[in-house]
């Protein structure tokens, strides 16, 4: 039976998109400047057609590609996580999630405290790992939340897990997320962020978790409706609210995620596997670390033919991402920025680079097709013709 897998490498943006001056992201390409910096080698996604997507002497085109690339904007008028993964599955937004570049409004914090009894320190945009360790020791001694947010639409609350339980912790995101989604402060999600440890040696664990807005019907719901299987692996079904989701594994890092995937793939189960493999973005790109990007990139590179192996006659495997997240321009945000598309499937002969794709619905409508189902309104079938 046919199947797709779906490799979201977390914010692998490949050049800034025309309007990526709008979003103050024109200089932004995440995969160049990491190569700029860590000139690793990625052979197999070079065989694969990556580097026919980019110009790059150290990660040179190939006459024959193994797969057929292109490269994909974004059609939502943003450059977060949940926008670029419904894009795919053919929800576009027309409006962007609110963000708050000076904090959340009073209201929202007052609220936030009240339903969880405790003081609330922080309430500015920052990156998680500088936050919790300037506040971290506040926070241990009196027990209140630090919160914080980004360039994103999101409200995270970090705690220490020996002073606020997780089972508190989740319920607390909980509570503000429902409140948020039925007041004018709408975020896209509510993360709550653990973290152990004493300072200035804290550590976010994988206790992590997403409260997200639902993008309500998708074709992960079609998939479902059909009779296939959705089996997500990371933080997919946070991603999507659960809605359209089958089963899915939790994971701990790309390593675990990647493992997974191959399970899964030899597994031989389900319609579609969907993967996101986050450290890219949480661990390399939010903290400006280009050289652990570009090792985690080689990680992946190693793993490739063990996953193309596995695959069965009639899958396929698409390999994008869902923005970019340049590790080497100055803040730690998301760029807006093109982000590849690299098709491969036994069944397949060959490939070439293929036109650029005005919208990432281009891989949802791919995946139905292929999948034998009546594809999403937006996008285009990648693979016609070939």
């Amino acid at each position: 039976m046919a199947r797709v897998i779906i490799i979201v490498l977390d914010s692998l943006g490949i050049g800034a998109l025309p309007d990526a001056h709008l979003f103050g992201d024109a200089e932004s390409n995440t995969l160049a400047h990491i190569l700029d910096a860590a000139p690793v080698a990625l052979p197999h996604l070079q065989q694969l057609g990556l580097g026919n997507l980019i110009r790059h002497s150290r990660l040179p085109a190939v006459d024959k590609p193994l797969a057929y690339v292109l490269r994909l904007a974004t059609q939502s008028p943003a450059k977060d996580t949940l926008t670029g993964h419904w894009e795919m599955m053919g929800f576009p937004m027309a409006q962007p999630f609110a963000t708050y570049p000076h904090g959340f409004p009073a209201s929202v914090i007052e609220h936030l405290a009240e339903l969880s009894g405790r003081e609330i320190i922080g309430n500015i945009p920052a990156s998680g790992t500088e936050i919790i360790r300037e506040l971290g020791p506040e926070q241990r001694r009196t027990g209140a939340l630090i919160v914080y947010t980004s360039a994103d639409s999101v409200l995270q609350i970090a705690a220490h897990e020996q002073v606020v339980p997780l089972a508190e912790l989740y319920h607390i995101c909980e509570q503000i997320h429902t409140f948020m989604l039925q007041s004018e402060h709408k975020v896209a999600r509510v993360i709550a962020r653990p973290f152990i440890g004493k300072y200035p040696h804290y550590q976010r664990t994988s206790n992590r978790r997403d409260f997200s807005a639902s993008p309500g019907y998708t074709l992960l719901n079609r998939i479902v409706e059909s009779g296939g299987e959705v089996l997500g692996v990371g933080k997919i079904a946070d991603i999507f609210a659960g809605s359209g989701i089958s089963s899915n594994q939790k994971t701990a890092s790309n390593e675990a995620g990647i493992a997974a995937t191959l399970s899964l793939i030899k597994a031989r189960g389900g319609s579609l596997v969907f993967t996101n493999l986050v450290d890219f973005d949480s661990l390399y790109g939010h903290r400006n670390d280009a050289r652990g990007y570009a090792h985690a990139l080689q990680f992946f590179d190693q793993a490739l033919p063990e996953l193309m192996a596995a695959l069965a006659p009639d899958d396929l495997l698409i390999i994008t991402a869902d923005h970019g997240c340049d590790p080497t321009t100055p803040g730690s945000d998301h760029s807006r920025e093109y982000v590849p598309g690299i098709l491969y499937s036994p069944r397949l002969a060959g490939g070439y680079r293929l036109p650029d794709a005005d919208s990432l619905c281009w891989i949802g409508h791919t995946t139905a097709v292929w999948l034998g189902l009546a594809p999403p309104a937006c996008g285009k079938n990648i693979l016609e013709g070939v």
